[in-house]
Parts: structure tokens; sequence; C-alpha cells
């Protein structure tokens, strides 16, 4: 009961003028989901990977946030020398209420090899925003209240930005942001008043160092900063990667939650117990939130399951001819 007053509560702040906003999405797996924050680290490593991430969050909080993210990129440099650099294009669907959120961008990285130190890279992300909503309102009696929003849906154009930087010492470096075109979605007007969605743009900082030869495997560190200039997130991450195969690790969200995760590389796990060695990452994960903010109390904590497969191309053959003239 308590779960359905607060997302009654939250609407009827959300409607009470003609122009409200939302915060983009949280991603404890933030990691393995840069392209989508940050276009510019599109393709950043070699290879060819596809990433789906599901994140249940405050479960069983009626009307809480459901997202999927799915993102496919692909370091081009050797397959297009000519245009070189990364592709990818990012999915994402929000589900909190009565409204659904649908992103969809394409995205392309410039990179630059600076000397023997890293990779510089540029990127820039093109696309829709599409929002809307079904109300389903359930009015104390019987008449219909006319002042209530009624369905309706909106789809405007949208654009991300950045810059990113990998070394080849173990660290890596962004800033970026999302909803640069700062987009107006019109809605649908009630009896009363129209409903409209101003996207706030969003700004990130990231970046993180490896630590390698740590035992038998690696201990891996990363950082998010995000804001719209009205608030403030930031979540810490640590997690060892142990034979370079199978990761846990935490993650630290202030004032809003702890995580606790865990995943492995099933095509490394297999290759090591069949003595192959195929080149490619199936990596599988999961991480859970314990929520630390007033949603304590009702929220059973928020579920994320991640999955990425990345292929990579063989390498170019060298081809060698011989002419007796030349021999």
């Amino acid at each position: 009961m308590k779960g359905k007053i607060l997302v009654l509560s939250s609407f009827t702040c959300l409607f009470s003028s003609a122009l409200f906003a939302q915060q983009d999405k949280l991603i404890t797996h933030f990691m393995y989901d840069k392209m989508s924050l940050n276009p510019a680290a599109t393709g950043i490593n070699e290879g060819f990977c596809a990433t789906s991430i599901y994140r249940n969050q405050w479960d069983k909080v009626n009307g809480a946030p459901n997202s999927a993210v799915l993102n496919l990129e692909g370091n081009i440099n050797d397959l297009l020398p000519a245009i070189g650099g990364g592709v990818g294009i990012s999915f994402y669907h929000d589900a909190i209420g009565f409204t659904r959120q649908n992103n969809l961008l394409l995205n392309y990285s410039y990179q630059y090899q600076v000397d023997n130190v890293g990779v510089f890279a540029a990127g820039i992300g093109l696309g829709f925003q599409n929002l809307g909503m079904n109300p389903d309102w359930v009015p104390p009696t019987n008449s219909p209240d006319a002042s209530l929003p009624v369905g309706w849906s909106a789809t405007a154009f949208d654009l991300n930005g950045g810059v990113y930087f990998k070394s080849y010492s173990g660290w890596y470096a962004g800033l970026s942001s999302t909803h640069l075109s700062a987009p107006r979605l019109d809605g649908a007007t009630s009896p009363t008043f129209p409903i409209n969605y101003d996207q706030a743009r969003h700004y990130y900082g990231m970046g993180g160092y490896t630590f390698n030869n740590i035992g038998n495997g690696q201990i891996e560190t990363n950082a998010l900063v995000r804001t719209d200039f009205v608030k403030v997130s930031a979540d810490i991450n640590a997690r060892y990667m142990w034979d370079y195969k199978i990761y846990g690790g935490l993650s630290y969200r202030f004032s809003d939650a702890v995580s606790f995760m865990g995943g492995a590389d099933v095509l490394k796990l297999m290759d090591k117990i069949n003595g192959n060695s195929t080149g490619d990452h199936f990596i599988v994960g999961y991480a859970y939130d314990l929520t630390l903010n007033k949603l304590s109390n009702i929220s059973q904590g928020s579920h994320e399951i991640l999955m990425k497969y990345c292929y990579y191309l063989p390498p170019v053959p060298i081809e060698k001819s011989k002419h007796v003239r030349w021999l």
C-alpha cells in the first residue's frame, strides 16, 4: 500500500505543471554501458560487441523503473581504414509508472593514436527520443476527473557528444553530455492543460584504472559522475577479475545504494576447460543494489542482469608471391 501511495504522490507532483523532466537511467554495470553515455567510447576496444543490460529498480515498489539497454558497437579501423574509428547503435527502453521512454542513437567515434601513450577519441550520437504514457486512473468516485492527464506519445531529435581517452598503461577518462539538443516533446492536451516534456541536458564524467598482476588476476576500478545541474549522482566501483575470467566486486552510489556484483566470461572458462583459445568473450553478470535511501523501508533492492558478447576478426593474412626473375 505504501508503494502505491508513493507512486501516486509522485505522479501528482509530476503533472502539477505543464512541463516536466526526469533523470537519465541509472545502471550499476555502467562500465559496460559507456557508449550510451559517451559516444566517443564507441568501438574504443578492438572487436565487435553486443551488450544487453536489464534492470529492475526498487523491487516490489509499484510503478518503479524497469530499464533495458542494448548496445551494438565495433571498431572498424582494420575493416574500413578509410573511415576508421568506431560505429555503434544504442537502444534504451525505460518504463516508469504509466510512462514509456525509448531512445535510439547511431554513434560514431573518431579515434586518434597518441604516439605510444594511448587513444584519444571524439564522438557524436544522433537519433531520437520517444516518450509516451497510457494512464489508467482509478478516481475515488465513479465520475471521471477531467483534470487528469490523458494518454499521449511524442518523438523528437536527440543528440549526444563527448571525448574519451584510453591509455595503454591501464587508465581511461571521458567527458560527455547527453540530450545536447534539449528536445521538447509536445504531448496531448487534457481538458485543463497541455502536457509537454522538456528533456534536460545531462553531463557525465567517467574514469578508471586497472591494476594488473594482482594475485592471479587484476583489480579494475571505475567511477562515474552524472548531473543535470539540479541533482548530482556518483558511482564508484572496484572489481577483482580472477584469472581474467571470473569477477566479483562492490559499488557505491552516494546516498542511494551499495551494490554487489559478480559474473564470468563463459567462453574463457570453457576455453580453459577444453584447452582451446577462441579469442572471443561472452560475459554474464548480475548485480544487486541494496537501497540506502528512504525507499529502503518498502524496496527489496534492485536487480540487474548483464550479457555481453564480443567477436574479434581474425588477423589479415600476409600474402607473399615469388617470381622466377626475383628468386
